[in-house]
């Protein structure tokens, strides 16, 4: 399996020991020597890093070494980590003393001088196994390359929505209005099924959404529904996806029954149009139990039915397939032009009008190929970048396998090597998942992709704008500073498998991972269909769970999935975790061990509803970035010693019953002086959290209170006297 990731952590490796913040830990510990010779060492090896990479293909043996060479790059990161995080602990120790007499003994100098040596021994040990490392790369020939981050020839384009919107489809009106056609056909059939059918990256989604917004389409039925697919036509799912477009409201909480009662009411009598995108499975049952659902809508209902797969269609379809084809080249190269060159420029360069046509050409007439190309060349004002693109060896394997792939990894290859493992984590989340910034931004910052103390350039929005200009993401849309938007399926295949090595999908039965999975997000949210489950899936009390950086749950999970056995075992197991996600647990209070995770950055305890208090040992995570206490309703207090969480930076205290928060003069908790988000809604103590937070050095940069009648901005003494920046939301 390839390797693409390498030289990209060799550089945040190297980025990490340049920054203040790791240098003034270095300065604590008196370990310059150690880390300057292990910095020398990395640097030498990086330098032929992307070389590497391009000829692992051709290479097992190469693939290997890069396999031995990611592992010790983590270990590494692992130990820098781990010395910033005792430098913070001791700085934190010397302002507020130690919590208990033992945490003072443990800064004492001969403690001091403990760390310095572990942390000098495992320094040597890395150092060493980097060395051999580095004398058997002179086996591969390898030459040192030089590295292209993508900015010093970028070109920047502004993005708006208006702008995607116009260039994202070229040549698909006489396809729109054949489908048009057919759905305003008078049709007694209760249900029909007109499916689009075309290889991946041909516009079939495009397609579908010219259709669905058409206005005399909206005119023609009284309800429209789109829902993407899962992959295993998911029966339950597929229903809970439907509800939720046509109700806003996600009900993952009810069973099948009570979802298919759901459905019944919402669609009966109703003519709708339902738009089933992306369909893999050719189980016809799991189609029949469907359709017959549906059935409960009025005659002419509709649906149409986008897939890669003929037998799909031909199980589906009660219209004939629309096969849709690949572009002309004219349309092809109007749309490659208006993303390869500033629509500003009346005459674009001839040189790279000529190579673009013989690129476009190579396209094959797939939107998506041409589109990502052009997004791709937009970046580049040199001809040998053309050139390249243009005479590269993958068009031999869109010529013999048909394998688009490889074309859009080109895009991949040229991206920053920070974008390259922020793009790799979407292989983290479902394949037609909407992702939004602000979620990736706990991700991002958690795992060490993007810095803790961002400043705007630097944060999740501004990457995942970078990669929307590159085309590497669609279906943008913005709300309240926070971007939504999708992964194409071709795409997110590409994000599969640059991240296969270190990103895992899993179930709650999963018996292994693979050796180096660092990030892992479970693909089910309840126990239906596991038997014998003890509270802990089997694979956490392996060995190869002690690298884990990442746990995640897309949603809240059932009663029953996150147990407090399972969140201690997580902590005896796993102790690199950087990123926590124990959304919907169902335990009472979060064991004391916690402390342990010296290296956590975002923790989520959203939605446990039986969870009553935080053990004071939280306030040892001096790392903690993010605190997610959303919807934990039975939640009677706080921390008081949370001043002590010296990097927090957003905490979340929201609940959806009244809550039980009681704040008396005993406990009330000094919030950290780092702190800049701040949400509160449904509590009755509002006024007294901002006592609090008004007792704190903290200058929020936003601030919301939602659903607190005892709360106004006017009536708030607290409110002048702190700079809440311009994100002041009351509602």
């Amino acid at each position: 399996m390839a390797e693409s990731l390498v030289f990209s952590i060799a550089q945040g490796v190297l980025g990490k020991i340049a920054s203040s913040a790791f240098q003034e830990a270095v300065a604590i510990y008196s370990v310059k020597d150690e880390i300057h010779e292990l910095e020398d060492t990395m640097a030498a090896i990086t330098a032929v890093l992307l070389d590497a990479e391009e000829q692992q293909a051709k290479n097992h043996g190469l693939q290997l070494w890069l396999r031995r060479l990611r592992d010790v790059l983590y270990d590494a990161e692992d130990v820098l980590d781990e010395l910033e995080c005792e430098a913070l602990r001791k700085q934190v120790i010397n302002r507020y003393g130690g919590i208990k007499e033992k945490v003072r003994r443990f800064f004492s100098l001969s403690n001091t001088l403990i760390l310095r040596a572990k942390i000098s021994h495992k320094s040597k040990e890395i150092r060493e196994t980097l060395s051999k490392i580095f004398i058997e790369k002179n086996q591969f020939d390898l030459n040192v390359r030089s590295v292209d981050n993508g900015v010093a020839h970028l070109r920047s384009r502004e993005m708006t929505y208006s702008f995607v919107s116009k260039l994202d489809v070229v040549g698909r009106e006489s396809d729109k209005e054949k489908i048009i056609e057919i759905l305003m056909q008078p049709d007694q059939k209760t249900l029909s099924v007109i499916p689009i059918v075309g290889i991946g990256g041909m516009g079939k989604t495009a397609l579908a959404k010219l259709v669905y917004n058409d206005d005399n389409v909206k005119k023609q039925f009284e309800s429209r529904l789109w829902v993407c697919v899962p992959e295993d036509f998911d029966l339950k799912k597929t229903i809970e996806a439907i509800i939720k477009d046509a109700t806003g409201q996600s009900l993952s909480n009810l069973d099948i029954q009570q979802l298919q009662t759901s459905l019944r009411d919402i669609i009966k009598d109703k003519k709708f149009l339902l738009v089933l995108d992306d369909v893999w499975s050719d189980d016809r049952s799991r189609w029949e139990e469907l359709k017959a659902l549906l059935t409960e809508g009025a005659s002419g209902s509709k649906i149409i039915v986008t897939t890669r797969s003929s037998k799909v269609a031909f199980i589906m379809g009660t219209h004939p397939v629309h096969n849709l084809k690949g572009l002309s080249h004219e349309d092809s190269m109007a749309l490659f032009q208006k993303w390869a060159f500033d629509q500003k420029e009346k005459h674009p360069r001839p040189d790279f009008l000529e190579m673009g046509n013989d690129i476009v050409k190579k396209c094959q007439g797939v939107p998506l190929l041409v589109k990502t190309l052009g997004s791709l060349l937009y970046t580049k004002e040199e001809v040998r970048y053309w050139a390249h693109i243009r005479d590269s060896e993958v068009w031999k394997l869109v010529e013999e396998r048909k394998d688009l792939l490889p074309v859009l990894k080109l895009s991949y290859d040229h991206l920053p090597s920070h974008l390259k493992r922020c793009f790799a984590t979407f292989a983290l989340f479902p394949r037609g998942f909407e992702l939004d910034s602000n979620r990736l931004d706990d991700l991002w910052m958690a795992s060490g992709l993007m810095s803790s103390t961002a400043e705007k350039e630097d944060s999740s929005v501004e990457y995942v704008k970078e990669l929307w200009k590159r085309s590497l993401i669609q279906d943008v849309e913005e709300s309240e500073s926070i971007l939504t938007f999708k992964v194409h399926d071709l795409v997110h295949s590409l994000a599969t498998i640059v991240a296969r090595n270190d990103c895992s999908i899993v179930s709650l039965d999963t018996e292994e991972i693979s050796e180096g999975a660092r990030y892992i997000s479970f693909s089910s949210d309840s126990l239906e269909g596991i038997s014998n489950f003890d509270g802990v899936p089997p694979f956490l009390r392996k060995p190869t769970s002690k690298r884990l950086r990442v746990i995640k749950f897309q949603f809240d999970c059932q009663d029953g999935v996150i147990t407090r056995e399972f969140a201690r075992t997580c902590i005896s197991k796993c102790n690199h975790l950087r990123y926590l996600n124990l959304m919907g647990g169902t335990f009472e209070e979060l064991p004391s061990s916690i402390c342990n995770f010296k290296q956590l950055r975002t923790l989520l305890l959203s939605g446990n509803k039986r969870l009553k208090k935080l053990p004071d040992t939280i306030c040892e995570l001096q790392s903690l970035l993010h605190l997610y206490l959303n919807r934990c309703s039975e939640l009677g207090e706080l921390p008081k010693n949370m001043k002590r969480l010296v990097s927090l930076r957003k905490l979340y205290i929201f609940v959806i019953d009244d809550s039980n928060l009681m704040l008396t003069e005993e406990n009330k908790p000094i919030f950290p002086s780092n702190l800049h988000t701040l949400a509160i809604s449904k509590s009755e103590q509002v006024m007294e959290l901002l006592q609090c937070l008004d007792q704190s050095a903290c200058e929020l940069e936003a601030f919301s209170v939602y659903d607190c009648p005892s709360f106004t901005a006017e009536s708030s003494p607290s409110l002048p006297s702190k700079n809440y920046g311009s994100n002041l939301v009351v509602n």
